[in-house]
């Protein structure tokens, strides 16, 4: 059993940032990919990031690149999401979950294939 545990949220004006952090508990954590997503009102849950078990491989939304770095220290059973250059359109319930497999070596970038999520941290940012 794994318990993601999302801080970091909060309020920011447009071009401002944050750094989102998901504590997961359990000691499986480190061969288990991780992803971030997020869910605006009225709309549906989307990937943001993604990133495999050892933190070589990384995905990244259309919308975000260049702007949001995914990152995990296993050390620490952690994954971060840089935001940078934040956009109002980013306001949204932003989600850690991990992979039920365990040992797999890709990343994962559809809801379905993630079997642990975190409460969810909220993001607003202003313009």
């Amino acid at each position: 059993q794994l318990q993601l545990v999302e801080s970091g949220g909060g309020l920011v004006q447009a071009g401002g940032s944050l750094r989102l952090s998901c504590a997961a508990s359990g000691r499986t954590f480190s061969v288990r990919a991780m992803g971030w997503f997020r869910q605006a009102p009225g709309k549906e849950r989307e990937i943001v990031a993604a990133i495999d078990r050892s933190g070589g491989r990384t995905y990244y939304t259309d919308s975000v690149k260049g702007r949001f770095t995914i990152s995990r220290d296993n050390a620490k059973n952690t994954v971060y999401l840089q935001m940078n250059s934040l956009k109002p359109e980013a306001t949204a319930v932003y989600y850690c979950a991990a992979t039920g497999a365990v040992g797999s070596s890709n990343v994962y970038t559809v809801g379905h294939q993630y079997d642990y999520w975190g409460q969810g941290t909220q993001v607003t940012v202003s313009s």
